[in-house]
């Protein structure tokens, strides 16, 4: 079951899923309501919280056998559904970055939320302790850009997560995009600037796979 905060990522979910995990059924619960709240406030709110949380348990009793979730601005709150679900909660954003960390020492978060780039940054300080590494963050919020793909102007959207990496390209070695809504924009700052760029919709699936093991 993927749990989304926002509409976004149901298509695109659905046609990996088709393409890397077509044994699985799949189904979506999606809330925009969610991630509108966590903008707002900035920050997650303890009614989005308790929200998810319940979310996460009604996937479980219509039956699923994990949630796939999503949204990285909650990604505390995914870490947190598996001390309180009866099922595994997988962070799309856990593949990238434990790959991101065994692949470089400096790395630049880009972000189109200011939301995401905390449990962004925590997640990778997390998989670079796991794995004995470590890291350099640097942040680059590519304020506005979010709310130009929310009003259908995908070209302002762009230009301003180019504009963000542009900037801090000459202090990172690599680039993880912080929400999944950007995957798009990978290829495009890689050429941009020379690095590599990781985003976490492939990633998250493929990483899903090996997670049920499925290919045992």
């Amino acid at each position: 079951m993927c749990v989304h905060t926002a509409m976004a990522l149901v298509g695109p979910m659905t046609e990996l899923f088709k393409e890397i995990l077509p044994e699985v059924k799949l189904n979506h619960i999606a809330d925009d309501s969610l991630i509108q709240e966590v903008i707002a406030n900035n920050q997650v709110t303890p009614n989005v919280r308790r929200r998810l949380l319940s979310y996460y348990l009604t996937a479980a009793d219509a039956g699923a056998d994990v949630v796939f979730n999503t949204c990285s601005s909650v990604g505390d709150i995914a870490d947190y559904g598996n001390l309180y679900a009866p099922i595994p909660i997988f962070r799309i954003d856990g593949p990238m970055a434990d790959k991101a960390v065994n692949s470089a020492q400096r790395i630049g978060v880009i972000s189109t939320l200011s939301t995401t780039l905390d449990p962004t940054c925590r997640l990778l300080r997390n998989a670079a302790q796991r794995a004995g590494k470590e890291v350099t963050l640097v942040e680059g919020l590519a304020q506005g850009a979010f709310q130009a793909g929310q009003s259908g102007d995908g070209e302002t959207h762009d230009r301003l997560i180019a504009e963000a990496a542009a900037k801090i390209a000459d202090q990172v070695d690599l680039f993880v995009l912080a929400q999944g809504s950007m995957a798009r924009m990978e290829q495009r700052l890689s050429d941009l600037t020379g690095k590599p760029v990781l985003s976490s919709p492939v990633l998250g699936v493929q990483g899903l796979r090996k997670f049920l093991k499925l290919d045992e």
